[in-house]
């Protein structure tokens, strides 16, 4: 056998296996084209184009929605400030009542015990006798 020959008959070997390999190439892109490969191209085409339609609508909600937070966002502060100086206010009026009611308690302990006191100086003077008592202040 000569080299010539030997390389027409592997040239031959390794075209055949190239037409085998061909033929069941051809089969599965067949198979694979009328699978489920074009309907999942198509779910996918369609996933897309509604992606992009509910995108555009959040870009459009958000815009109008973020500027309407904002504007609630500010008022809150505002009315924070309002009610941080209202309980300013309360809390100054609370410790003037704290005081007035200190003092009036005050005021009335001292009010008892000054009508104890009276109320024992008139037993006393009510326990001593007449004859007792001086009859004038000179005699006193």
């Amino acid at each position: 056998m000569s080299i010539a020959l030997f390389a027409n008959v592997l040239t031959i070997i390794l075209c055949v296996a190239v037409l085998v390999q061909s033929m069941r190439m051809m089969r599965s892109l067949r198979t694979v084209k009328e699978g489920a490969l074009t309907d999942v191209v198509k779910a996918l085409d369609n996933a897309t184009v509604q992606a992009r339609s509910v995108l555009s609508d959040m870009k459009a909600t958000l815009g109008t929605d973020c500027a309407r937070h904002a504007r609630l966002v500010e008022q809150a502060r505002d009315l924070r400030d309002e009610l941080s100086d209202m309980i300013g206010i309360a809390d100054s009026a609370c410790e003037r009542i704290v005081s007035a009611v200190s003092l009036a308690n005050a005021l009335r302990v001292a009010g008892e015990e000054a009508a104890e006191q009276s109320e024992a100086e008139s037993a006393i003077a009510a326990e001593t006798p007449v004859e007792a008592l001086p009859a004038t202040r000179e005699a006193a």
